[in-house]
């Protein structure tokens, strides 16, 4: 089997929000997000998609600072470290200085190192139930439980 050459493609947010419901293996779609993007192959097949927007954590959120929220694929060889790359390119380009994202610890980080990120390092995992305002939150997320490694691109 040859690799597909895969190109960068725009999305709206309604088709990024339905691949990712479709392949993404343990989280559902951002809420929003700043842009999306797309990795399509020859036959302009939808391969992956990214969702790139505000820091979650608030102190990262500088104004300068974006990241990529959700990214996920049918499995296509390179998609992920395609659609890393672009979400950098796209982010310099609209004038934005950094870009961080997360994996899980048991997640190699291929992906992000082959698209020219850095680790940053790991973060301690936190959940909703840990949330720090009075009312109860629950989490049924199963991945949030789990350590994260920090990664950026600037």
């Amino acid at each position: 089997m040859s690799q597909p050459h895969l190109t960068i493609v725009p999305l709206t947010q309604r088709e990024a929000v339905a691949f990712i419901r479709e392949h993404h293996r343990h989280h559902p779609p951002p809420r929003g997000d700043v842009f999306r993007l797309g990795v399509a192959d020859e036959d302009g097949t939808v391969r992956g998609v990214a969702m790139i927007g505000r820091p979650v954590a608030r102190h990262l959120d500088d104004g300068w600072t974006l990241e990529v929220n959700r990214v996920a694929t049918d499995g296509c060889p390179n998609a992920c470290s395609a659609l890393y790359g672009a979400a950098w390119r796209a982010a310099r380009a609209l004038g934005w200085r950094r870009v961080i994202t997360y994996t899980l610890a048991s997640e190699s980080g291929s992906s992000l190192r082959g698209a020219g990120w850095r680790m940053l390092g790991e973060r301690e995992a936190r959940s909703w139930s840990d949330a720090s305002v009075s009312r109860p939150r629950v989490d049924t997320n199963t991945a949030t439980d789990q350590v994260k490694i920090a990664w950026e691109a600037a």
